[in-house]
């Protein structure tokens, strides 16, 4: 059987990096970098949890002229909950936890 999309290794490791600083807003470039998911599949992960209440997002204002806003994400209390449910999981998938 499947594993839910949810719980998939990539999506895990999106919320462990939030996570990982949980009170920061982050944009998605430095997410693809800390975590090495190609923004074809980070930003729908994104949208997805933001969809389930594991994440906020906000469009924020570009520092430089003529640059486009962008959105930034952070995890929500929900999304923190949901993370640590998934420990076993986790560890089965191998990933590292700092």
């Amino acid at each position: 059987m499947p594993r839910a999309s949810d719980t998939s290794e990539t999506t895990l490791r999106v919320l462990h990096a939030l996570a990982a600083e949980p009170d920061l807003w982050h944009h998605g470039y430095p997410i693809s970098k800390s975590t090495g998911i190609k923004s074809g599949s980070l930003y729908p992960i994104l949208i997805r949890l933001s969809e389930r209440g594991y994440l906020e997002s906000r469009w924020e204002p570009s520092e430089h002229l003529n640059k486009p806003a962008r959105h930034a994400y952070r995890i929500t209390a929900l999304g923190q909950r949901f993370l640590r449910e998934q420990e076993p999981l986790l560890r089965t998938l191998q990933l590292r936890l700092s």
